[in-house]
């Protein structure tokens, strides 16, 4: 397998948000705006690579009966990281995202590849893994963060287009299971679409 094939399939094929269906909570709460879907998505891409490469190298001596918990203080410490980076440079994503950033921590994602993937594989391998599934979750809160903002908002990356209020259902979290499911269906159709071709 091309070494390529990894960073493509966490985009497409292995899509965290559109197909894996992983990540649901911070998808759901942290999108109410674009920027705000890909602070998210930036801050688990970069725990993502770095846990990936380091529970790759960590892999063949941590004992089989205490890998989870060891992923999970491998993941933590780089998540303390990105916090504390967050925190200095942009104290208004920060505070705006709250909570859902050391909740990176639990994400499924993140643990999810790391007990798929990283464990099994060499750490260029389980890098490119990390760079491909963060860019596709970052690009999947992104989309549904726009798409919110624009219909709930009437503005994108905070610049409003008009005084007027949008349609507040979109800001709110039945928006986010409506923009999603939307998308979802959209993505998918496309997937295959090309698979076909």
């Amino acid at each position: 397998m091309s070494k390529f094939k990894y960073l493509i399939d966490g985009i497409v094929k292995n899509n965290p948000t559109f197909v894996l269906v992983l990540g649901m909570c911070p998808t759901l709460a942290t999108t109410t705006s674009a920027i705000n879907g890909m602070g998210m998505g930036l801050a688990t891409t970069a725990v993502l690579i770095c846990s990936n490469m380091v529970i790759s190298l960590l892999a063949p001596v941590i004992p089989n009966k205490v890998r989870i918990p060891c992923y999970i203080v491998v993941i933590a410490a780089f998540v303390t990281v990105v916090q504390f980076v967050m925190q200095a440079f942009t104290p208004s994503l920060y505070e705006t995202l709250g909570i859902f950033i050391p909740l990176i921590v639990v994400n499924c994602i993140v643990l999810g590849r790391a007990e798929a993937f990283a464990n099994k594989h060499s750490v260029g391998e389980s890098a490119l893994d990390g760079i491909g599934i963060g860019i596709g979750f970052t690009l999947a809160l992104t989309c549904i963060g726009l798409v919110r903002e624009l219909l709930g908002n009437l503005s994108a990356f905070d610049n409003k287009f008009s005084s007027s209020d949008g349609m507040l259902v979109f800001v709110l979290a039945p928006g986010a299971f409506l923009v999603l499911g939307y998308l979802m269906v959209l993505f998918n159709r496309l997937k295959d679409r090309k698979k076909k071709a």
